[in-house]
């Protein structure tokens, strides 16, 4: 029993995969025995068949034996997530068809219970009934035979539904029962394992920073309702834009101060800096919680901005301190992001960086590319993180190579450049309008970046003329793809929003500049960390960024406090 054991924890060591407390974890298989996943699981004795013969009757001493049919509510989830997807398609394409759908059930003079379905909100709700679907089949058999698998089936139908009373919300009063109760629920997700210490200090930091976003809104609702009486969308919507038409006058103070706040709320959802450090820490859930967290429910902050877009632009100074801490916090995940051994963790930054991004794209008023990499990061992380098995074994090779090859300033600058013209040149031709257009201008840049350092790399590991060609026309057919998509999510949205001809921000083109400048110094940083490798400087600087420059050794000392003051 010792030496299985022991082996075990070897599997832990090097795949950072395999949990000793949980004999169902999914281990990636490494052709030896011990690697395959925890559907695999023997009827008699359950344990997993890929233990060696010998071991098995040991390991199943020390399972707790579970219940011999599997909880209601875990056969009940799939079927009833496929029945939301499907009424969530149709809802799509009502949307698509007759505009905005607005029922409420009860009214009660600005509060009720109603739906509101437009094409913002039938875009992600489609997309939350899909993802609900996909983690909920894979919920089905990676938690098999755990004694605590209705439990978890419970509560991840409840934080579904919480999600999905946010996304068809008609007033803010439902919008915010919605968001609270999807910030409970998911709370319970979290302490899955009660008995595992880290995963209850970061549901606690959790748990703190969303209450501060629950008092943001309701301060914002209370401003509202003391200003114009009403939380009805509908009503709202229709003040907003006589607001952009005639200018705020008296009511100038009362609008700041509702938007400054629902800006904090949503840094304060989104893990933006310095209230980051909860979510790379909430790695102690099972893995079907983290995909829905980072795939959905990080994404209520970006929603919430996007939802209340009419009131939100009435404000260019908050929603400029929007896309400023957007962009410090992309660059400050991005960089930490490089540095992290574990595979889920650098995911997890990367959720933060790409959540700074979007705040970022809100921020300057690129409404349509925010819901574009709302619906795009989704995805990803979701199959990104139900994946990650197999992730730590494709990803160990390029580990040690931060970075890749290390390029030059000058080089990169010139592959910079070249990428620019030729992104400006395509949306020349596409009609992509950049003037005036602050997110757009942005969002290309970054893609003339991106394009530039796959280049760069690829022609420092293959030069030639081919890998020249292919570049050119692989990343010509790439940003054409992406400036399509850009001017789709435009027409999708132009009946939605109101200030989708974009956003001037305080400080015009300086803040532009400032931003891609910031940009630009990462995409340099990344390049030459190779180079710097063997410095005693950079070797400190790796350390600190590993360690998320301390920013989560202070939070863990808060929480502490607060819980020690209790």
């Amino acid at each position: 029993m010792v030496v299985v054991q022991e082996r075990h924890r070897q599997c832990f060591n090097k795949r950072e995969r395999y949990d000793t407390n949980n004999l169902l974890e999914t281990i990636p298989d490494r052709g030896d025995g011990y690697g395959e996943t925890n559907e695999s699981v023997d009827s008699g004795t359950h344990a997993p068949r890929g233990l060696p013969g010998h071991g098995r009757p040991a390991v199943a001493a020390g399972i707790r034996n579970p219940a011999p049919d599997r909880p209601r509510w875990a056969a009940a989830l799939p079927a009833v997530a496929s029945l939301s997807l499907v009424c969530a398609v149709l809802g799509s394409l009502v949307g698509l068809s007759v505009g905005t759908v607005h029922h409420r059930w009860l009214d009660l003079g600005g509060l009720g219970i109603g739906v509101w379905l437009d094409r913002l909100s039938a875009v992600v709700l489609a997309l939350v009934a899909f993802l609900l679907v996909v983690v909920a089949r894979f919920a089905r058999g990676y938690l098999e035979g755990d004694p605590g698998q209705g439990r978890f089936s419970r509560w991840l139908a409840l934080t579904g539904g919480s999600v999905l009373v946010l996304v068809l919300a008609d007033n803010l009063a439902q919008f915010f029962a919605g968001w609270l109760a999807t910030s409970l629920c998911l709370h319970r997700l979290l302490v899955f394992h009660p008995e595992r210490s880290a995963g209850r200090l970061a549901a606690r930091k959790k748990f703190m920073v969303s209450r501060l976003g629950d008092l943001c809104l309701l301060g914002a609702m209370g401003l509202v309702w003391a200003r114009f009486g009403t939380w009805d969308f509908e009503a709202l919507f229709r003040i907003a834009r006589g607001l952009h038409g005639s200018g705020l006058g008296a009511d100038a103070a009362w609008i700041h101060g509702t938007v400054g706040l629902l800006v904090a709320g949503a840094l304060l959802k989104s893990a933006q800096f310095p209230f980051h450090s909860w979510l790379p820490d909430t790695m102690e859930t099972p893995t079907p919680v983290s995909a829905l967290m980072h795939a959905g429910i990080i994404n209520a902050g970006g929603f919430l901005i996007l939802r209340l877009e009419p009131l939100a632009t009435l404000s260019p100074g908050s929603m400029a301190v929007l896309a400023l801490v957007g962009a410090f916090t992309a660059v400050f995940a991005s960089v930490v992001a490089l540095t992290q051994a574990s595979v889920k963790r650098a995911l997890a930054f990367s959720t933060v960086g790409q959540m700074g991004f979007m705040m970022l794209e809100c921020g300057l008023g690129a409404f349509p590319l925010a819901l574009l990499h709302l619906v795009s990061h989704s995805l990803y992380k979701a199959h990104a993180f139900l994946a990650s098995g197999g992730a730590v074994s494709r990803a160990e090779p390029h580990r040690a190579r931060l970075g890749g090859e290390a390029v030059g300033p000058l080089v990169l600058l010139f592959a910079v450049g070249v990428a620019a013209c030729g992104v400006l040149g395509i949306a020349s031709v596409m009609r992509v309008e950049l003037r005036g257009h602050p997110g757009t201008l942005v969002g290309t840049g970054v893609l003339a970046m991106s394009l530039a350092h796959v280049g760069v790399h690829a022609l420092s590991r293959r030069p030639g003329a081919a890998t020249l060609l292919g570049l050119g026309a692989g990343g010509g057919l790439l940003a054409a793809a992406s400036l399509g998509l850009h001017r789709a999510a435009e027409w999708w949205l132009a009946p939605v929003l109101v200030a989708h001809h974009g956003l001037p921000p305080v400080g015009g083109t300086p803040l532009v500049a400032a931003i891609l400048v910031l940009f630009l110094a990462a995409l340099a940083l990344q390049a030459v960390v190779p180079g710097l490798a063997e410095r005693p400087a950079f070797r400190s600087l790796y350390v600190h960024a590993r360690n998320g420059f301390y920013i989560n050794t202070l939070a863990n000392r808060m929480a502490g406090a607060l819980r020690a003051s209790k």
